[in-house]
């Protein structure tokens, strides 16, 4: 474990899990906690960034653009955030490094939030922003869809839609920390409560009914770990051995694979939730980035 990790775990197990349990969480005050920049809000040197009404965002190398006439390697991005909060924006610093790592363009797409527009708003908006890619131009054997936390979720619940409609599949997926069930029935849950330096199982269980609304929580679209996982492209999925998520993880990489799949799992020491965003100060965090655009470059042209 890196010092940097030592500090970052201590600073958010006593600043940021007390926040999150049910009897003192504050959407509004969360929001504005996570909508504060935390990254520039220049793109990188060589690269452009355009915004799209709605709050799309695409991060372009400069001089090309989407469907411009040749081949862009693309990753498609689902934020995390509970299906509650976060935005293209709040996530910049994780999308920018990901981005230029894999030498792709990348499409962050801002869905619509719980409470206000629960499951399967979300859905729908993911599988609408593919459609748009594939509107523009963009072949799907050069995109792979990618997120974190319920932004992972969100990218297995929208393969498995794509496949269900029968529309192409993209070349892969990379999946951080997903959050595939929202019923928390993972051994996990209850093991790793205390290791958690940001969550507790029961408020992913609050967070998961502001989302599911009236919706039975084991939706297989809403909790994609339950749905069908045969006929998927191959995934690569990180998470933590400390975290109470991580059996969505491991039981997800087995489920894939026992259905004919490929997933390569890769289970990290120690580290907090969804770390990968924190690529500003960890090491680990950005290791993995590196490792994720290898398999994004390894699948795309």
């Amino acid at each position: 474990m890196s010092w940097q990790n030592a500090v970052l775990s201590a600073a958010l197990r006593y600043g940021l899990k007390p926040r999150t349990a049910p009897g003192r969480f504050d959407l509004p005050g969360a929001r504005r906690l996570t909508e504060r920049p935390r990254s520039p809000r220049r793109p990188p040197p060589g690269w452009l960034l355009r915004g799209l009404p709605g709050g799309h965002e695409w991060l372009l190398p400069q001089a090309s653009g989407p469907a411009d006439g040749t081949v862009h390697r693309t990753i498609y991005y689902l934020h995390g955030g509970a299906y509650i909060g976060c935005s293209p924006r709040t996530h910049r610093i994780l999308t920018d490094r990901l981005a230029c790592e894999a030498d792709a363009q990348l499409y962050s797409l801002d869905y619509r939030l719980a409470p206000e527009h629960p499951f399967p708003a979300a859905l729908d908006d993911a599988v609408a922003g593919y459609q748009r890619l594939l509107d523009a131009g963009i072949e799907p054997a050069s995109i792979v869809l990618a997120g974190d936390s319920a932004g992972g979720g969100l990218a297995l619940a929208t393969l498995v839609a794509l496949r269900d409609e029968g529309m192409p599949l993209p070349a892969g997926a990379v999946l951080f920390s997903p959050w595939t069930d929202l019923t928390a029935s993972g051994e996990s849950a209850a093991r790793n409560n205390d290791t958690d330096v940001m969550f507790t199982a029961e408020g992913t269980r609050m967070a998961a009914s502001l989302y599911v609304a009236d919706t039975p929580a084991d939706h297989p679209l809403a909790s994609p770990l339950f749905s069908a996982l045969h006929g998927l492209p191959p995934l690569l999925v990180q998470a933590s051995d400390s975290e109470v998520l991580l059996d969505d993880a491991v039981r997800l990489a087995t489920r894939v694979r026992d259905a004919g799949g490929r997933a390569e799992l890769n289970v990290w020491t120690g580290l907090p939730h969804a770390w990968q965003i924190f690529c500003a100060v960890l090491p680990e965090a950005r290791l993995a980035l590196r490792q994720a655009a290898d398999f994004i470059r390894g699948l795309t042209p």
